[in-house]
């Protein structure tokens, strides 16, 4: 039995990698992991301000400002002014965005579906198991 110590250490590093296996799954290979995350909060949250972006990313704004820069000109996302109050700017998606974002999530899902199907009834229900656990520990 391994300690609790161990277990964290183990429970991270087989998150990290499968974390990182499955970012490797995208639509667009030419996209970050930083902009399919700006893209992803767009796609789950709707339209968002460059300080929303950035604070939803923990990142500094002139960074996100980059970020935005780019998928904007890539015709990913765009700028619209506020129809409330004309200081603001919008970001949103746009139909490529959307798509890329679609595409990405379903490469991911079958990817690991594939996986999943190799292993056995019980293994996955232990999966599931562990995937209700890791959601309540990320919440906490």
């Amino acid at each position: 039995m391994a300690t609790l110590a161990e277990l964290s250490t183990e429970l991270r590093m087989a998150t990290f990698r499968l974390s990182r296996r499955l970012r490797a799954e995208k639509a667009d290979q030419a996209l970050s992991d930083a902009q399919l995350a700006v893209l992803g909060v767009l796609y789950r949250r709707g339209a968002r301000t460059l300080t929303e972006l950035a604070e939803a990313e923990r990142v500094s704004a002139p960074s996100m400002n980059r970020t935005v820069n780019c998928l904007e000109e890539s015709g990913h996302l765009l700028r619209t002014a506020d129809e409330v109050d004309r200081r603001k700017t919008n970001i949103t998606l746009t139909d490529a965005g959307h798509d890329v974002v679609r595409q990405t999530l379903s490469k991911r899902d079958a990817w690991l579906t594939t996986r999943l199907r190799e292993l056995s009834k019980e293994d996955r229900a232990v999966l599931a198991r562990a995937a209700e656990l890791m959601g309540g520990l990320a919440t906490r």
